[in-house]
């Protein structure tokens, strides 16, 4: 059995994962595109807001 603290940091690589692929993806999407990776980052990650700012996924 894995501790809780060993789930915690996998949970966590694996979101940072995720938000380089969604940055990736952001940088040449449409206006429609950016909704959805705007709408996937805040279901993955508590600080979805600042990322949306920063990537200009939203107006």
């Amino acid at each position: 059995m894995s501790s809780e603290r060993e789930r915690e940091l996998r949970r966590r690589r694996k979101r940072r994962k995720s938000v380089t692929k969604i940055k990736a993806r952001a940088a040449k999407a449409s206006a429609s595109e950016k909704e959805v990776l705007a709408g996937k980052l805040r279901s993955l990650t508590p600080g979805a807001e600042e990322l949306i700012k920063r990537l200009k996924l939203e107006s």
